[in-house]
């Protein structure tokens, strides 16, 4: 049997990077950190959580604050530092930012937006600076669909010309796809898409009401669960992993899924849909939540448990990063899942799931309620 390019692609980047990371205390360290390096953008994007805007802030962090913080964030250990915005792109020093992170032993990845910036060129120097894999935002597997949630006539092509060029360039790539009202119904469509540019991972995103993101875009409670159990299904013989991004929710279905299957009510854990994926960066089992593994640094120094939970626990200029993430209280009550209220309070999978903070909080106002985009919170209110 012929091998598959796209499988042996993944495989190679896994075998490449099977450092098995050491198990994770999220009380004490983040997993995964997002930085914000700048607010700046070309676009004007339909849900822009960031709510972007054209021009750098000038209250940004300075090279030197960026710096002491890089120096900062190594004392949690390896996690996976990601930089975004905004554009990154549109950070004169973001190159010297991310040879500095690497240089300190972070795990270094970048979220361009689809502009003219990404050119081979500047691709090259991200990977010689030590990016190892580039994300970029596909919504749609039609351009007219894509570029109105964008507003931008032609980022549809200009995403898969910049895919396309990290790949050829060294690059990983992985693609970010919001679910939203705009494209439940044509998921499917986006496989091949996934596949013609090799990412070795798609990474699902559902829609968080906040920003410019409206809680009228969020699609149903049975509508993600029917979205969660196609991803399962697809995960199986996808050559590129699934991540289902802001839907812990997902670890449920994978695990009810597993079960049915092998016929078993035995607590079991296994290494697929929404557990530890072998992408490259070696995810933990236990599942990452705002604020419980995750944590968010935004353009002017905010310290938040994600972006999706635009809290404010510090500022980076005037509080220590670790002892906020290790002491504040938002962060502790959302790594404390004993606090979660309502049917995730309950819930026979609240401390694999915990339901996503976000959208609990930018539906309820309350951080710790439960979160409406599952099923098992819908079904619980009829």
């Amino acid at each position: 049997m012929p091998s598959n390019p796209l499988s042996d692609r993944a495989a190679a980047e896994r075998q490449y990077h099977d450092k098995r990371y050491p198990a994770v205390d999220f009380d004490q360290a983040p997993f995964t950190i997002a930085w914000e390096v700048t607010r700046a953008c070309a676009y004007a994007c339909v849900h822009c959580r960031a709510d972007a805007q054209h021009q750098r802030d000038p209250r940004e962090l300075s090279a030197e604050e960026a710096l002491r913080l890089i120096d900062r964030l190594a004392d949690f250990g390896s996690p996976i530092l990601i930089f975004t915005g905004g554009d990154p792109m549109m950070r004169p020093d973001l190159f010297e930012l991310i040879a500095y992170a690497t240089e300190k032993g972070l795990r270094c990845s970048l979220t361009p937006t689809a502009t003219a910036l990404p050119t081979k060129e500047r691709l090259e120097k991200a990977r010689e600076a030590g990016i190892r894999r580039v994300a970029l935002s596909l919504d749609a597997p039609r351009p007219e669909i894509h570029d109105t949630f964008r507003k931008v006539s032609g980022s549809w092509q200009r995403t898969m010309r910049i895919l396309h060029r990290a790949q050829e360039v060294g690059l990983s790539v992985q693609v970010n796809t919001t679910v939203a009202k705009h494209n439940v119904d044509i998921l499917p469509e986006m496989v091949p898409f996934i596949e013609e540019v090799q990412a070795v991972q798609w990474s699902v995103f559902f829609l968080v009401p906040t920003g410019r993101a409206m809680i009228e875009q969020m699609i149903s409670a049975e509508e993600h669960e029917h979205i969660f159990n196609w991803l399962y299904d697809l995960s199986k013989n996808a050559p590129f992993d699934i991540k289902g991004t802001a839907a812990p929710m997902y670890r449920r279905v994978a695990i009810e899924r597993k079960k049915a299957e092998q016929g078993t009510d035995k607590p079991i854990t296994f290494q697929g849909a929404g557990f530890q994926y072998a992408d490259g960066l070696n995810r933990p089992t236990k599942g990452v939540n705002d604020g419980n593994g995750f944590l968010f640094i935004s353009h002017i120094g905010e310290i938040q448990p994600s972006g999706f939970l635009p809290l404010t626990a510090g500022m980076v200029r005037e509080d220590d990063v670790v002892d906020v993430y290790r002491n504040h209280p938002i962060f502790k009550d959302l790594r404390d899942y004993s606090k979660l209220k309502g049917v995730c309070g309950t819930c026979q999978y609240r401390d694999v799931c915990g339901g996503q903070r976000g959208r609990a909080y930018g539906v309820t106002g309350d951080y710790m309620q439960s979160d409406p985009a599952c099923v098992l919170v819908s079904r619980a209110a009829k």
